[in-house]
Parts: structure tokens; C-alpha cells; sequence
């Protein structure tokens, strides 16, 4: 059974024109509008484009082939032998880089001379003659696209790179956990030996530095003295109660969960190959987040019975997303090359069933599907789509990914 695509509807306000025009007078055309991001689906589920009693069905064919432009003529709704019309296609992408498909008869349609490079996003332009008769039509026709204001970009957090040549990495697989950092925990103990008199904080509580955490009657001048956080953070621990004697342990541990690391134990068959500052790039076991980072350090002492040893990259965790306690996959590279073109690996985000990074033009974002070579953790190599120079979206591109399944700009597959 043949397979067709539709053509996709706007990512946003979509305007299906249609006109119609003599040999005799090409210059005049009668522009009508279709619903905003809707069009009427022909017979083979593709774009009908209607001038009078003449139609045009725009289709794509990707099943087994490349995809390719397929049309089929109707007059009054009844096919139209292909033989008696031609037509071209004519697309503008986002870049301005322009294509014309010309069409060869094939049995009951017109087939395009060339292939539908993804993205399939862009301006459209279809002109066709039978007779005496030429028809033209113009539509959006985009996906994988949204306009977001350089302002919004930056609040968002969103960064560009350009595409170049980077050194990509040989990796090797380690798993490990995540843990707050010990250098982002403080032990809170009373300052004097004394009765616990009053306690204003409890185990999970968020705290600000400088908090009243309790108050401490000390056992030498029987004054009470406060006892205040000394960083902000989240209490983990409260080893104390009202009337409880304060003495040298703490009474409270107060941690920063926006400071946490990756722990990996390095077994000895990887010893000689992981180091410390090697970069890393960490992921959940299940997911698509993943954050670039180094082998910060290595803990002075191997476990016993495994004989591994225990290395650190910090994993820095603004929006909470790292728990401790999470188990995390890291790749660790090992071995550098240089390739012509590479794009931070970080910035590569799943769309459809291809593996993308966002273009930037002006102030709007657009998928690039890859071909993708050898994966660091920094940098990815690319075979192939993108182009050297194009700028793209290397941090928080997810933000475009949900700006754009949120728009509805996909393609209709």
C-alpha cells in the first residue's frame, strides 16, 4: 500500500494562498486564506491546493525511498492524466537557501526529480499548467521551528556555539550515585557546653544563613546564647532535642542541595585509563537529561574487596533535578582526536527518531537532524547535517524542544 505525508501545518498563523492566472496575464493572482493551521487532505491524505474546478494533491513519499514529492491533478475532482500537466515546487528554508523540484509523469502522478531534505521546514511555492491554464499556490509549511526573543533566550538560560572543529574523546563507561558535596555541608554545634532550651528548625527544613537554629543555655555562665546557621541550605540532620545536653557533636547539619556531586568507582581494569580532570558527561540510567562536567578528584583510599577506587565530578544542581541517592551513568573521556565538525554534546536533544540540535537564525530556532560519529562527553562529532559556521542552541535545548512540541510544530508523519 502506498505510503504518503502530508505536507505539515504551520508552526504557528499558517496562510494556504491560492491563485489562479492565464497564459495571457501571469502577473494577477486571486489569494485565498485557509484556516489557521489546517488544510483540506486530498484522496492519497496530502495537501489539496484548489484553484476552481483544478486541484493539486501535495504529497511526500518516504516509504522505502528517500523522501520525495509526489502530486496528483484533479478537475472536478476526477484524476487528471499527469501527462497533461506540469508543475514545479519551489521551497525557501529558514537560511534562505532555495530549491525548485521539477516533476516527470509516473503513472497516475507527477514525481519530484530530486529528494525532500529534512528538516521539512519551509515556504512553499507550487505552480502548475495544463492547457492554456496556470495555477500557483504559496503555504507555510513548517516544523521543528519557534521564534523566541533574545531576552527570553537569556532568561531561560539559553546558550549558542557555532559549529567547528573540536577534540572528541574516547570514552569509557563507569556508574556511580549521586551525593551532596561535602564541601557545600556545614556541622552546626554549641559554641559552650549547655542545656538545649528551644529549637527553631527542624529536619528538612530550608534555611537561610544567619537563621536562629536554637538557643543554648551554657553550663558555665548560665546565659543563653542563639545559635545561627552559618550557610543556607536544607537541614539533613538534627541530632539534638529540648533539654538535651549540647556538647562538642553537632547538633545540626545543614547541606546546599544545589551542591551536589557524581560518585564513580573506578575498578582497577579503568585505573590507568580515568584521571582527574577528565571530562565527564553524567546521565540518569533512564532519560534524556545529561550534564557535562570533570573528574574533580579521586578519595584517597581504595574499597578492600573490590579494590575500586572512588572518583568525584561536581554536578551542579540549580533546578533540584539531582537527587542523592539517584544512580547515574557517566562517560569519562579518555582519549582525544580532532574532527571538522562537532557540536556540544550536551545541546543534542531527541526529535522524532533522529537526534538533533537547534539551529539559530535571527531570533528563531529550527531542528537540524544528524548524523552523528563519535561521542564524547563534551563533544559529539557530526557526519552530517549541519553545516560548519551554523550557530545552534548549546545550552538548556530543551527549552526550544518543549517550546516547540508545546506550539504543535511537528511533522505529520
Amino acid at each position: 500500500m502506498r505510503k504518503t505525508h502530508l505536507f505539515l501545518a504551520a508552526c504557528f498563523a499558517a496562510t494556504l494562498t491560492a491563485c489562479g492566472q492565464s497564459a495571457d496575464s501571469p502577473e494577477t493572482s486571486e489569494e485565498q486564506a485557509a484556516a489557521e493551521g489546517e488544510y483540506e487532505r486530498g484522496p492519497h491524505n496530502g495537501r489539496m491546493l484548489r484553484d476552481g474546478d483544478f486541484a493539486i494533491e501535495v504529497t511526500v513519499f518516504e516509504d522505502g525511498v528517500p523522501p520525495e514529492y509526489r502530486l496528483y491533478a484533479y478537475r472536478d475532482n476526477e484524476p487528471v492524466d499527469p501527462e497533461t500537466v506540469r508543475a514545479r515546487v519551489m521551497i525557501t528554508r529558514l537560511d534562505g537557501e532555495k530549491t525548485t523540484f521539477e516533476f516527470e509523469p509516473e503513472q497516475d502522478y507527477l514525481r519530484g526529480q530530486g529528494v525532500l531534505v529534512e528538516p521539512h521546514s519551509f515556504d512553499v511555492v507550487v505552480v502548475a499548467s495544463e492547457g492554456d491554464n496556470t495555477h500557483r499556490w504559496a503555504f507555510e509549511s513548517y516544523e521543528g521551528r519557534v521564534t523566541i526573543s533574545d531576552e527570553a533566550a537569556r532568561a531561560a538560560g539559553i546558550r549558542t556555539e557555532t559549529v567547528g572543529p573540536q577534540q572528541v574523546g574516547e570514552t569509557v563507561e563507569i556508574i556511580g550515585r549521586v551525593e551532596l558535596d561535602p564541601s557545600g555541608s556545614a556541622e552546626v554545634g554549641a559554641k559552650f557546653p549547655g542545656t538545649v532550651m528551644s529549637l527553631h528548625a527542624n529536619l528538612g527544613d530550608r534555611v537561610a544563613r544567619g537563621a536562629l537554629l536554637a538557643r543554648v543555655e551554657s553550663s558555665s555562665s548560665l546565659q543563653t546564647y542563639p545559635i545561627y546557621a552559618p550557610i543556607s541550605g536544607v537541614i539533613t540532620q538534627r541530632n539534638t532535642n529540648i533539654g538535651d545536653i549540647a556538647d562538642s557533636g553537632p547538633m545540626f547539619v545543614i547541606s546546599d542541595p544545589s551542591r551536589t556531586v557524581a560518585t564513580f568507582p573506578i575498578f582497577p581494569r579503568d585505573i590507568e585509563r580515568v584521571r582527574p580532570g577528565q571530562s565527564v558527561l553524567i546521565r540518569g540510567l533512564e532519560g534524556q537529561r545529561a550534564q557535562g562536567s570533570r573528574i574533580r578528584d579521586f578519595l584517597p583510599l581504595a574499597e578492600v574487596s573490590s579494590q575500586a577506587v572512588t572518583a568525584r565530578a561536581p554536578l551542579p544542581n540549580r533546578d533540584g533535578f539531582w537527587r542523592p541517592g539517584m544512580a547515574v551513568r557517566g562517560l569519562v573521556s579518555v582519549d582525544q582526536r580532532r574532527v571538522p565538525l562537532a557540536v556540544r554534546t550536551d545541546a543534542i536533544q531527541q526529535f522524532r527518531d533522529f537526534r538533533v540540535v537547534f539551529a539559530k537564525i535571527g531570533e528563531t530556532y529550527e531542528v537540524r537532524m544528524l548524523e552523528l560519529g563519535q561521542e564524547g562527553p563534551e563533544w559529539t562529532e557530526v557526519l552530517s547535517g549541519i553545516d560548519a559556521g551554523t550557530v545552534y542552541a548549546s545550552e538548556n535545548s530543551y527549552v526550544i524542544k518543549a517550546d516547540i512540541e508545546k506550539s504543535g510544530a511537528s511533522h505529520d508523519h
